[in-house]
């Protein structure tokens, strides 16, 4: 049904963001076959990093939970722009083209003693899936680092089959 993911969006209360403006050289999205690979995507929000520095000592990880549900709706963003580029629509009427995500990378910037990265990392999950549905379910990977662009709390990224 067109506009599935549109309407999952509107119930939830959310809106695609415009895609960030890459920090360095790179670009938000690229298609390679039937998959479109997302670079990594930070939290902003109207272009601003709502919270800085490592999780377990600066920011909770309900924040960061949070900010990786950001992030992660950063990444749809990413996607639904460049399947609009191809086929016209909005960016989230495109993201109807999705038929799975494959594969979730969350980077989780960390204080050494937090050893909580799932958890902060199943908001990027849980939007996933509550936007898109069964083809929201994915394999995931969730990594402390010691650093992030800009000391982001949270990075992630997103691997998408489309139709």
């Amino acid at each position: 049904m067109a506009g599935e993911v549109a309407a999952r969006l509107a119930a939830a209360g959310l809106t695609l963001p415009e895609v960030a403006a890459p920090v360095a050289a790179y670009v938000p999205a690229v298609r390679s076959g039937a998959h479109v690979w997302t670079s990594g995507q930070l939290p902003f929000v109207d272009g601003a990093l709502p919270a800085t520095g490592k999780v377990g000592a600066d920011v909770d990880a309900g924040t960061a939970t949070d900010l990786a549900r950001t992030a992660a709706l950063n990444a749809l963003a990413a996607v639904g722009t460049l399947l609009a580029q191809e086929h016209g629509g909005t960016p989230a009427d495109a993201l109807d083209r999705v038929r799975r995500v494959v594969k979730v990378v969350g980077f989780v910037a960390s204080d050494p003693a937090f050893t909580g990265q799932p958890g902060v990392v199943n908001g990027a999950s849980h939007l996933l899936h509550e936007v898109l549905g069964d083809a929201g379910v994915h394999a995931r990977s969730a990594v402390g680092v010691a650093v992030l662009p800009l000391d982001a709390p949270v990075e992630v990224e997103v691997v998408v089959e489309t139709d």
